[in-house]
């Protein structure tokens, strides 16, 4: 019966997928399946029968595998467990042994030792240590681009933050020529209007301003540059490229300028006075690129043609859209066209031909809503004293002219000494009245306000009964 039983034992442990060696206190190899010879790659004559020490004590290369055979013969008091590299000519295995001990009428007599090659899971686990880590870098750098997303998308347009992210070199400094548009904005009298405010509130006021033009400029694929005080400057056509920026750009422009109406629905909501803004766009080579020292660095334009925007904008009154002719003749889609006309911007050695733009088709179809336009209504004819700015100051000389029709937004003015088209005007009214001149003929000029005092609508008022009165 016990040796009936031990035959099945020995058939099964050779039938084992894993490798088992049994070898007895002398170093007697007593027992090897096919697993382990497979597993060590050596032939049964090699082994069974045999002294381990002289089966294996000559491979040098495997001192490891030894030392771990020999643990579990000699250090009887339990069994053992070990992981070893295995080498067999060019060829290394990784092995698991597992000691239990052998047994003969219940004295121990040896080890039987489970021999497993975890060569594969042993790579498996490396490959998916390699992917977690993966994983894990590149949930850092996402988690990196994310944070710098975040921190440097309040300072730069999400398109240059992609750039300087994604491009090995984005960060260094340097620059390219390239044909774009820029667009430049500024908000009318706003330096009187500061004046006469809060610091907390005007800064408010201009935020929430700020953010209602930024959605459209970035649903037009416009490039914010910079705040420029209470002004904006946008590119169009980078960094990202495209053929349709000039469009792009007016249709931008456009959209900020019916933006007003809510930012002063807002305004008026909040107790602040109205805001008015005026939109210059022009399209011609400019030098692109990080701009600045080592140390301090901005994505930035350089060039007449960022020069230039500027004059033109400084052409335009309350709700205008100026553009360029080089603009005007990138664009393929219709314009809605209210008059062009030639200037000689200060600077400029030629005279150039700008546009107020209303509108653009299909595929864009928005327009500036311009049906409620108060036209001036006649007036007493009313004295009134002004002087000529130069740039941003009077030119001393005091002028004398009179009011012939009044609106809220414009005037018409004659005066024995005309002042010329697109000449700013301080008008003698309240703490002053700043007017833009958009046409003269004759002796009679149409002026466009550009700031109003607090005293504006009263004067206003006055004039108008004035007028009526007289009518009647």
């Amino acid at each position: 019966m016990m040796e009936r039983q031990q035959i099945i034992q020995n058939s099964i442990i050779r039938d084992l997928a894993e490798g088992v060696m049994a070898i007895r206190f002398d170093g007697l190899i007593e027992l090897v399946n096919e697993a382990a010879l497979h597993i060590l790659e050596r032939d049964r004559e090699e082994l069974e029968g045999k002294s381990f020490a002289r089966a294996f004590f000559t491979e040098d290369e495997n001192d490891d595998f030894i030392q771990s055979v020999l643990d579990a013969v000699y250090q009887k008091g339990k069994g053992q467990e070990s992981y070893v590299p295995y080498r067999k000519g060019d060829k290394t295995k990784q092995l698991r042994i597992v000691s239990s001990f052998l047994h003969e009428g219940g004295d121990r007599i040896g080890v039987i030792l489970v021999i497993s090659d975890i060569t594969e899971l042993n790579e498996m686990r490396d490959a998916v240590r390699a992917m977690n880590r993966i994983q894990n870098l590149n949930q850092q750098l996402e988690l990196r681009n994310r944070v710098l997303q975040e921190t440097f998308g309040r300072y730069l347009s999400d398109d240059i933050v992609r750039e300087i992210l994604d491009s090995p070199g984005g960060w260094k400094l340097g620059g390219q020529k390239k044909r774009l548009t820029v667009l430049m904005s500024d908000l009318r009298g706003f330096t009187q209007l500061s004046e006469r405010m809060e610091a907390q509130d005007l800064i408010k006021m201009v935020n929430h301003y700020f953010g209602l033009m930024y959605e459209e400029i970035e649903k037009y694929h416009g490039t914010l540059i910079e705040f420029l005080g209470d002004g904006i400057m946008v590119i169009f056509g980078a960094p990202i490229s495209s053929e349709t920026h000039a469009a792009d750009a007016v249709a931008a422009a456009i959209g900020m300028q019916k933006s007003m109406a809510e930012v002063n629905r807002w305004n008026r909501e909040q107790g602040y006075e109205p805001l008015a803004m005026g939109i210059g766009v022009n399209t011609e080579m400019v030098v692109l690129g990080n701009i600045g020292s080592e140390r301090r660095t901005k994505y930035g334009i350089l060039g007449a043609a960022v020069n230039l925007t500027g004059r033109i904008e400084s052409y335009t009154t309350e709700g205008q859209i100026l553009i360029s002719q080089s603009t005007r003749e990138a664009i393929r889609e219709d314009l809605q066209i209210r008059r062009s006309f030639t200037v000689q911007p200060k600077g400029v050695d030629r005279e150039i031909v700008l546009s107020e733009v209303t509108g653009i088709g299909a595929p864009y179809d928005i327009s500036l809503d311009l049906a409620h336009t108060e036209l001036p209504k006649p007036v007493s004819p009313t004295p009134i004293r002004y002087t000529v700015l130069e740039g941003k100051h009077a030119d001393g000389q005091l002028r004398s002219g009179r009011i012939l029709a009044l609106s809220e937004t414009e005037a018409f003015m004659d005066a024995d000494e005309l002042p010329e088209v697109f000449d700013n005007l301080l008008l003698e009214v309240g703490d002053g009245l700043y007017a833009k001149v958009t046409e003269t003929e004759r002796k009679r000029c149409r002026i466009r306000f550009t700031s109003k005092p607090p005293e504006f609508e009263g004067w206003r008022n006055q004039l108008l009964q004035t007028g009526k009165e007289a009518d009647e």
